[in-house]
């Protein structure tokens, strides 16, 4: 008796969890797309105005912003259909792998752009006018094209490991055996989430060091006389310092946004062979 209460207690669970993941992936789908799609496309506007379109770290922004919002039309777009008719992507395997690959790449080069706009900050704060003469438009065009082939590169396995129509796994359009499941989910844990991050909050420290040591250097009163003087010194400076705080800002939601999948996929790729209850993720 009690463990047919326990069974009947556990579906009531799944059922209602069910439901409510339906409703989460629904709505919330539709929030993000939304607001992302608005918010990358206002990015792109202010970005490409003619104040900004020298600066290195407003360029890798831009770019940026033109990745984002591909990953959000190949990641929610599908999802968001889903809830109302078939999804194509599921059933037909060229598209699968498609828009899982362009999904990965995309996600990938913004994150990556990121990084390297944290270390465009790096170079500019630095004592060194060695360093310095690095933070050029010239050097982040060559670093995101650099950015763009390593992307492909490493994403490149997803076109033989996916498959479309698949049962018993986590989605019908997933990798076909454990071995691509490891490689592709090991690859977007490191590559795509936790090593640009590290690099990222280490040259965030790194420029935040820097503009500590600045400020101290130029309170000599020659220096102030000079500065004082020099409107324009001054208004690429203030454009520097808003793009230095936009950067960390977004550094801290990207840490905050993707932090928790990396975990959920090492949790499932660490828990792969062992057997769960329906409760169990």
């Amino acid at each position: 008796m009690s463990s047919t209460t326990t069974t009947t207690s556990d579906t009531e669970l799944i059922v209602s969890w069910h439901e409510m993941s339906l409703q989460i992936n629904c709505y919330f789908s539709i929030f993000l797309f939304v607001f992302g799609i608005i918010g990358n496309i206002l990015n792109i506007f202010v970005l490409l105005q003619k104040s900004l379109r020298l600066n290195p770290c407003a360029w890798l922004f831009l770019i940026s912003s033109f990745a984002n919002i591909i990953v959000i039309l190949s990641g929610l777009s599908t999802r968001i259909i889903s809830n109302w008719t078939i999804d194509l992507t599921d059933t037909i395997g060229w598209l699968c792998r498609f828009r899982v690959f362009i999904l990965y790449t995309s996600r990938t080069i913004a994150t990556w752009l990121i990084l390297l706009a944290s270390i465009d900050r790096w170079l500019l704060s630095s004592l060194n006018a060695h360093y310095r003469k690095f933070s050029t438009l010239k050097e982040v065009q060559r670093g995101t094209i650099l950015i763009m082939i390593f992307s492909i590169i490493t994403y490149l396995p997803i076109f033989y490991c996916y498959e479309a129509n698949l049962i018993n796994t986590p989605l019908k359009c997933y990798s076909k055996t454990i071995l691509c499941r490891i490689f592709i989910d090991q690859s977007y844990i490191c590559v795509t989430i936790l090593f640009p991050l590290i690099l990222m909050f280490l040259f965030g420290f790194m420029t935040m060091s820097n503009v500590r040591k600045s400020k101290y250097r130029v309170q000599s009163p020659l220096l102030s006389r000079i500065n004082c003087h020099d409107h324009r010194q001054r208004h690429f400076k203030l454009i520097d310092r808003h793009l230095l705080i936009m950067l960390l800002v977004q550094i801290s939601f990207l840490a905050l946004l993707t932090l928790p999948q990396a975990i959920q996929q090492i949790y499932s790729t660490i828990t792969r062979n062992q057997i769960k209850t329906s409760l169990q993720i």
